[in-house]
Parts: C-alpha cells; structure tokens; sequence
C-alpha cells in the first residue's frame, strides 16, 4: 500500500467539507481559503480549488459575489447558500459519527498495543485463522 496514495485520499475525502466549514463564517476570498488550507496541512492547489468551488456552486450549495479591489480588478467573495448551510449540517453530523468510530478503533488498538507491549502474535503458517486453538 502506498501510504502517501492513502493519504492524498484520506485528504480528498474531507476537502468539500473543510471548505464548506471555512466558507460558513462568512464571505471569503479564494486565496484566503488556499491559505488557511495550506496552513491546516490540507495541502490543495488553486487547480483543485477552483473545479471544486465550481461544482459546489452548480450543486447549489454556495454562492459569490463580486467585490471591488482598490488595488487590482474585483474579486469573487463564496459564501453559503440556504442548502449549503443545510449540507453543512448533515456533513457535521456524518463527521462527528464516523470520528467517533475510527478513535474507538484507533483507542482498542493503542490499547491492545499497552496490553501487549506492541507485541501481536502470528498465526502459525497453515493455520486457519477461523479455526479455534486446541489446548494441549
């Protein structure tokens, strides 16, 4: 397994939410988001960014606006629609169940781990995992 394949993955997977997040305390610019992605280790570049707020406004989940720059041609401000707020929401609720779940797996494990001084034990080769161990 490639783990930095894993990762990049693992990152995709969050990226609509974290921009819907930064985008729900109010208006913001684009670089702005670039930034505080960058700076949260989200790693995303303006070519990922812009196809992604694209699709996210054609689904209707955000919106922008222009505003004019004194030092430069106008920019475009996102902000959430109604049914972003709403998508917000629900991705909340799905973040907060799935969070929980992995840190209880991730906890059994660090704890299995202390129990066992990291030591797992191996199957004997030819073993069948699913057939219980005789004593002798």
């Amino acid at each position: 397994m490639n783990i930095e394949n894993a990762q990049v993955q693992m990152r995709k997977g969050i990226l609509e939410f974290c921009i819907l997040h930064i985008i729900s305390r109010g208006e913001v610019y684009a670089s702005d988001m670039l930034e505080e992605l960058t700076a949260a280790r989200i790693m995303v570049v303006e070519g990922t960014l812009y196809p992604l707020l694209t699709r996210l406004k054609n689904a209707g989940l955000l919106d922008y606006k222009w505003v004019e720059s004194t030092s430069g041609p106008p920019r475009k401000y996102y902000l959430l629609t109604d049914i972003g707020r709403a998508s917000l929401k629900g991705m909340n609720d799905t973040w907060q169940e799935l969070s929980d779940s992995v840190n209880s797996i991730v906890s059994k494990t660090e704890q299995h781990k202390a129990a066992t001084n990291g030591f797992t034990p191996v199957a004997p080769a030819g073993s069948d995992p699913n057939t219980p161990a005789t004593e002798i």
